[in-house]
């Protein structure tokens, strides 16, 4: 049948970037080093200022300073920090949010809201810190301000007007603190929904849904330490030089201690190659050589992978037979299920030879204790949780789960996204939580299950949902099918965001919006007349505070803390919670959360600890599995290898060295050597001879998926890059237009942003006109589909 073609843009954003004038340039072989240095004070001064640059980087991860929000790596012991403890990009992070630029009310008199869809994330994110509420009437063209008791009134007009609490639903993103999601999260609750979607949803929910299947619990196994201890570490669909720094410090660590490392992406990425780390004379000349093995595997063939390894492992009788005899299930079945391997299968899946499946096998069969570490790359994919499942397999075969220098472990890539979750923040909380609340605060929750992300959007599209409430994040630039996303978005009664920055989220909106700027994480809170500090969970389950040290950039603003009692108090009738103790005194919650939340006992006198302290971690801990069958669950998946039609690819969104999520820092990625612009798509050389293109010719991406949509991408320069033949890569936000709304991973309805099946049209070829993902519009009959291009086989 004929496809209807979807022109995910009706104009190309060329007037904040001429993408023109990109350059490419070599990759480069080594991450951080002078250069990092460099760019993270030039970035850091430019934006900030030397004194302002000085009073916040210094205190930046430090005991008695604040948690950077550029990711969720864990940080050293109090007595093991360096002076500088953090990397470029947190530089960066840090820079945007204290940067001395700010946006009042005369920027949204002089830009329309119209202007502003026109622009880029970047333009947008580079207009400065929001100073004051504003509104966006219905019919009008330009936010005002508006006061914090009319905000609140209104909000709380249109929540209780609606006719159940499920047409509204509350976003939050990673950058929470643990008080505010505990808030939140009761406040929604109170209201009576449970439609608590956050960005967890569109990253490592499939590590959740996988973990809690066959350790029982959805966390990781390891410490900071464990990494250190380790004797092989995989490193597998991740990309520390960019998105976790500090992990390479890590990394260095256990290479110094004999560990070796194997990397296993479809692109080498520079971190993995050599790290010059800037903290020693080593570091900023020679650096040291990081991985002992890449395997360059092919998109969506790490399940293959993974089962391969452990049939090796199984047929070497190279397994903790003591543990799998005392701590785990599914033994048996899974033996039989491999003695079936079809090796033709693995190899048409990884693209790798058995030559280096074998040889990768061999070094983690030799492994006394291994960390397999993992991201996006691997969790964004149709059969995720599948795959996860797989590399809880190969743990559990050496009795990797519970022993020092080994386990699993997922790497967040939000500084709160784990803490959110504890606190509560989940579409699906478990009764026993639900439970505690009730005994708490003498009030029954909901107990139906409420909407995640992919569901908020549908729901939103449908009518079903009226209001959206946005804690932090852009969820407009984050969410896949950007076209449908905004379709649903502008389908709302009303749109509130609580931002410290303007984002594509503002300019998308309901009948009615409303901006709440917050302070950020870098500025004194003193809501209630007195200091408070605000505590976050990493990746590793340790918990610590947090204290600003800058003036607020406005007398304006408030904390998120603030703002969500305050809507709680204009909200809700006769309310058991105590919402103005809550925000005079954020030691209040903490002591609420010491009674509801599991493993938070002296839930503040803990965090008064310098360095603060870990959650408990039953299989970590005590090797306690608590799954129905209380021991850990091996299981046995069919290995399928993703079809794509001839002609076409499987493409990945990814980040460029030079953006933190959905913000823009600059228009560099050096790594990859591409400097001045971000529409990109990098393209195996081989694959790019044999289309018929050349290098930086201008292409159209088109991407195929079985409800015969053909979502389009326009203008994107065709870069050379060694990866796997049939595999390309471009960076998000641009390309999430591409990825269809009900392309999920089983199990955790996680979009799959990782293995979309595209083909490369040359301009005119697709649709009509010109243009990028700001706005949509069918543009009538094009070319025939062959198949269903994500047909497993």
């Amino acid at each position: 049948m004929p496809a209807r073609l979807r022109n995910q843009s009706r104009q190309v954003p060329t007037r904040d970037i001429d993408e023109s004038e990109v350059e490419v340039d070599s990759t480069s072989h080594a991450a951080a080093g002078a250069t990092a240095v460099a760019v993270a004070m030039r970035r850091a001064v430019g934006q900030m200022g030397p004194v302002r640059t000085a009073s916040t980087l210094l205190r930046l991860n430090q005991v008695d300073g604040f948690d950077c929000q550029g990711c969720a790596w864990p940080d050293p012991s109090p007595d093991h920090r360096h002076t500088a403890e953090f990397c470029e990009n947190g530089a960066k992070a840090v820079a945007e949010e204290a940067t001395r630029q700010l946006l009042d009310r005369e920027f949204f008199a002089t830009h329309s809201v119209e202007d502003l869809a026109g622009r880029t994330e970047f333009w947008l994110g580079k207009q400065g810190r929001l100073t004051e509420p504003m509104v966006l009437r219905p019919g009008a063209t330009h936010y005002e301000p508006v006061s914090w008791d009319d905000a609140f009134a209104t909000i709380a007009g249109h929540l209780n007007r609606l006719d159940h609490p499920d047409q509204a639903t509350f976003y939050t993103s990673g950058k929470t603190s643990n008080e505010a999601a505990f808030a939140y999260q009761l406040f929604v609750r109170s209201f009576g929904t449970n439609n608590l979607p956050d960005c967890s949803n569109m990253c490592h929910e499939s590590s959740g849904s996988a973990l809690v299947d066959t350790i029982g619990i959805g966390k990781g196994s390891v410490s900071l330490e464990d990494i250190h201890q380790a004797k092989l570490i995989l490193v597998v669909g991740q990309n520390p030089g960019t998105n976790h720094p500090r992990m390479l410090s890590a990394l260095e660590e256990a290479k110094s201690r004999g560990a070796k490392i194997i990397a296993i992406n479809p692109l080498q990425e520079a971190g993995l190659v050599r790290f010059k780390n800037p903290q020693n004379a080593k570091g900023l000349t020679v650096g040291t050589g990081m991985a002992d093995l890449h395997l360059p595997i092919r998109l969506n063939g790490d399940l293959a992978f993974f089962q391969a390894v452990g049939s090796l492992l199984v047929e070497w009788d190279a397994l903790d037979h003591d543990f799998l005899e005392q701590y785990a299930t599914g033994l048996e079945e899974y033996v039989a299920h491999v003695a079936d391997l079809d090796w033709a299968k693995v190899e048409a899946s990884t693209g790798l030879t058995r030559a280096q499946i074998t040889e990768a096998a061999r070094m983690i069969a030799d492994s006394p204790a291994t960390i397999t570490c993992w991201a996006m790359g691997i969790t964004q994919h149709h059969n995720s949780v599948a795959t996860i499942k797989e590399i809880v397999n190969v743990a559990l075969l050496q009795g990797n789960i519970g022993r020092p220098g080994a386990g699993v472990c997922p790497v967040r890539g939000h500084s709160n996204v784990q803490g959110d979750r504890t606190m509560g923040i989940w579409e699906r909380v478990p009764d026993h939580f639900l439970d505690a609340i009730r005994d708490e605060f003498g009030f029954e929750p909901p107990r139906e299950h409420g909407l995640d992300t992919v569901g908020s959007i549908e729901a939103l599209r449908d009518g079903k949902v009226r209001v959206f409430f946005g804690m932090g994040g852009n969820f407009v630039g984050a969410a896949p099918d950007t076209d449908a996303t905004e379709a649903a978005m502008r389908n709302a009664a009303l749109t509130v965001h609580v931002s410290t920055k303007l984002n594509r989220s503002h300019v998308v909106h309901g009948g009615e919006a409303l901006i709440l700027p917050a302070l950020g994480r870098s500025e004194k809170d003193l809501t209630g007349g007195k200091v408070q500090r605000v505590t976050v969970e990493d990746s590793m389950s340790a918990v610590h505070a947090s204290r600003g040290p800058l003036d607020p950039p406005s007398e304006h603003l408030k904390s998120e803390v603030d703002i969500i009692c305050s809507l709680a108090l204009a909200t809700l009738e006769d309310s058991p919670v105590p919402w103005a103790a809550f925000r005079d005194d954020y030691t209040e919650i903490r002591r609420r959360i010491a009674r509801v939340v599991p493993g938070c006992a002296a839930y503040d006198e803990k965090v008064d600890e310098p360095g603060g302290f870990v959650l408990p971690h039953p299989p970590r801990d005590n090797r306690i599995f608590e799954t129905k069958s209380g021991k850990a669950v091996l299981t046995s998946t069919p290995i399928d290898v993703l079809d794509v039609p001839r002609g076409r690819y499987l493409l990945q969104t990814m980040r460029s060295h030079d953006q933190f999520n959905t913000t823009i820092y600059g228009l560099d990625d050096r790594y990859r050597g591409v400097k001045g612009g971000r529409r990109v798509l990098f393209m195996n050389p081989d694959d790019l001879r044999d289309a018929g293109f050349k290098d930086g010719e201008v292409i159209d991406i088109v991407s195929e998926w079985k409800d015969d949509v053909e979502r389009i991408a326009r203008s994107f320069r065709l870069v050379p890059y060694d990866q796997p033949r049939g595999c390309v890569a471009a960076y998000y936000p641009e390309a999430n237009p591409l990825v269809p709304l009900d392309s999920t991973a089983e199990s955790s309805n996680t979009p799959v942003y990782k293995s979309i099946v595209v083909r490369i049209d040359r301009p005119g070829q697709s649709g009509q006109g010109t243009g990028d993902a700001q706005g949509s519009a069918d543009q009538g009959e094009g070319s025939t589909r062959q198949d269903d291009p994500h047909h497993l086989s």
